[in-house]
């Protein structure tokens, strides 16, 4: 119950965390199904799922589940795989507790009155924040945290599980806000705006003194390349966006890209065909 009780902690506080479960045991194993422990993003552990050898691989494979999002199973047998003495053989379950994470909005104006509802339908927590009072107490934020005022006098410390979107109506509080919030741990930050607007940013904030590692952390222009025009659309680039990171996919494709038989060959459907 222990481990148990530690997890429901880090849902409830919005933080990260792998639980790994024992699911089969098959011979002389250290540990019987049902066995748990906790793994934390930064390597340390609550409870043991039997130690040695057969604990440090899960312990690795939690990490790598953490940073591609994705929970996983994993089997070995302890002796021919991992050179231990036991005899059996062991399964485990890691599980990722990915709590609903917040998404911070910079800016209240079309994108984001049409971004906001959709991050709500996908379970983000979603803040909003504005100095423009008209804009902010719009009905389209309704379910959001609003937060008023000049947004760089309002900033939030992020955490490595938050996301962030800017989308304001000003290039200068753009680049203020890119700025400041660059060197701050985050699961994403997106910046609407176009290849122009962005290497001038980055050039100015090189410039400026900024170490330019931090700029492969923005993603800018923000979205998916669905070739989108309007408010509405743009808003569901941003969100495919947010959830290609939040599920790990790193190069996502149309669906119907993917050979099927009875396609006789042809991958996509005509009107996804650039021919």
């Amino acid at each position: 119950m222990r481990i148990l009780q530690a997890a429901a902690d880090v849902l409830r506080q919005g933080d990260i965390a792998v639980l790994v479960t024992v699911i089969g045991v098959q011979g002389s194993a250290p540990r019987r199904g049902g066995a748990r422990m906790l793994v934390y993003p930064d390597g340390r552990t609550l409870g043991t799922v039997g130690g040695g050898q057969w604990e440090f691989v899960l312990v690795r494979e939690a990490l790598e589940a953490l940073e591609h999002g994705r929970s996983r199973r994993v089997a070995k047998h302890l002796t021919r795989e991992l050179g231990m003495c036991c005899g059996g053989a062991m399964e485990a379950m890691l599980e990722v507790l990915d709590p609903n994470p917040d998404l911070h909005i910079w800016g209240a104006g079309h994108v984001a009155q049409q971004t906001a509802p959709l991050a709500l339908g996908l379970g983000f927590r979603v803040r909003v924040y504005d100095e423009r009072e008209a804009l902010i107490e719009l009905a389209a934020f309704d379910g959001c945290v609003r937060i008023e005022g000049e947004p760089l006098r309002t900033l939030p410390e992020l955490g490595g599980s938050d996301y962030g979107l800017i989308v304001t109506h000003d290039h200068q509080l753009d680049q203020g806000l890119v700025q400041a919030l660059l060197p701050q741990p985050f699961a994403y930050l997106g910046m609407i705006g176009s290849r122009a607007k962005v290497t001038r940013f980055f050039q100015r904030m090189e410039v400026a003194g900024m170490d330019p590692t931090l700029f492969t952390k923005l993603s800018a222009p923000v979205g998916l390349a669905l070739g989108a025009v309007t408010p509405e659309e743009i808003a569901v680039s941003i969100v495919a966006e947010l959830v290609q990171v939040r599920r790990g996919k790193r190069d996502p494709r149309n669906l119907s890209a993917f050979q099927l038989p009875a396609r006789k060959g042809q991958a996509l459907p005509p009107a996804l065909r650039e021919d």
